[in-house]
Parts: structure tokens; sequence; C-alpha cells
């Protein structure tokens, strides 16, 4: 699903990532943990296409085809799904219209016909029961207003919906509180499948008590300096990174 293979990343000539090599394969899940300024985040912007950053070795294989000149936009009509860390507001587009217009873009950018409207509504109820989603929710302008869990909740509906083959959750955990976590990770487990793949970037070891990772991955000054199991985390959780 997703090689990168000594990845160097910069940004305004500063050296974030220094030889990154990770494998992810369908079916899987992996957790990116790691201290302030490890380029956690920068991995996951990195994946999506974020323009900011320069790569300047190495590559990133997704589904067998080198995704660096691929602009963001072409990534996800392609599969790749991001969870931002801070969502942005838009006011003026509803919940629904604008999943609507995300999935009719995928479906065209892919040569197939917009999705019937009996069949978009019919899908939309699906995935907001399975996210314990409101429907008046859907009809309010997209993230304005919105808590930190309703942001994160309806990060996972576009998720459902838009049904990725490889996800990106950055920092879905940030903010939230004990219900609106469950709830959350709840979601991402009903989507998780064995045709597509879930990376995790996370500093906390309570998300992992709901979803369990196959991989945890410890990255420290630009590259994974250790992985393992779940039980990674739990030593992580009670002996800081110093450690590794």
């Amino acid at each position: 699903m997703l090689e990168i293979k000594d990845l160097h990343v910069s940004i305004d000539d500063k050296k974030i990532l220094k030889g990154l090599n990770l494998s992810v394969k369908a079916g899987e899940i992996h957790a990116i943990m790691g201290p302030n300024g490890s380029g956690k985040s920068t991995l996951s912007s990195v994946i999506a296409g974020n323009e900011d950053y320069e790569i300047t070795n190495g590559s990133i294989i997704y589904k067998n085809e080198n995704i660096e000149d691929l602009s963001a936009e072409e990534r996800a009509n392609k599969g790749i799904f991001m969870s931002f860390q801070y969502p942005v507001e838009i006011p003026g587009i509803t919940v629904t219209n604008f999943i609507k217009t995300a999935i009719n873009s995928n479906l065209k950018a892919r040569g197939q016909k917009e999705m019937a409207a009996n069949e978009m509504l019919k899908k939309i109820r699906e995935k907001a029961n399975l996210l314990e989603i409101d429907s008046k929710f859907l009809s309010r302008s997209l993230n304005e207003g919105f808590s930190g869990g309703e942001k994160k909740r309806n990060e996972i509906f576009q998720m459902a919906m838009l049904e990725p083959s490889l996800a990106i959750l950055d920092e879905t955990d940030s903010g939230l509180d004990i219900d609106a976590l469950r709830i959350v990770a709840n979601g991402v487990n009903k989507i998780k499948s064995s045709s597509n793949a879930i990376v995790i970037i996370t500093h906390y070891q309570r998300l992992l008590d709901h979803i369990i990772p196959d991989y945890v991955h410890v990255l420290q000054d630009g590259k994974i300096a250790k992985s393992g199991n779940k039980e990674l985390a739990f030593e992580l959780e009670e002996k800081g990174y110093d450690w590794i």
C-alpha cells in the first residue's frame, strides 16, 4: 500500500525528515509516536502532498506508483485521505453539501458518473449512524462553531464517506474528552478493513486503548528510531522517549 524509502524532507532549508523508512500494507494500522519536533506532522503532510515541504531525497510509493510529483488533489483522488489536526471552518457550506461535492469530484476524477441523490442520501445516513452523528449536525456549516470533538467526528465522517485506501489521522485525539474519543475511535475501528490502511499520528497512548495498532513506530530526529507492537506505546507512556 505505502512504501517510504530513505525520505529526506526540508522546509525553508531546515532538514526535518532525515532518511525515514516506513512500509504499510493493506489491512494494517500503524501508530506514529514521538516527541514534539520529531517530524510526525511533517510526515503526514508530505504523504498527503503539502507543497510547502521539499523532498530532497528518497521516495513515496503508493500502490506501486511514485506519487512525489502528484498534487494533494491528485493524491486524494487516488484514495489518500488526511484528517487534519486543526480542521478549517467553511461558513455557508453545510457538512452534507461539502461531502456531496467531495465524493462527486472524486468520482469525476476517476471517470465515473456522479452518485445518484438517493444513493448519496442512503450512504450519508448509514455513515452518520455509524459515527452516532445527529441529522442536525449534517445541516450545519462545515466546522463553524464546532467543538473539538465535533470537528474530529466530522473528519472521521468524511473518511467513512470517501472510503479511502490510505487514511492518515494527524493527532485525531487532540483535545477530545473521553466520550468523543470513544466515538471517534469506534468509527475508525468500523471503517478499518482488509483493503485499506490507517496511519495514526499521536502523542498519547490513550487512543491506542481504543484503536489497536499492528505496529507502533517512534519518530526521533527525523527517523524511525524504534518499532514494535502496542506494548511499545505502554513503555513510552511509562518511560518517555529518552530511553530509546
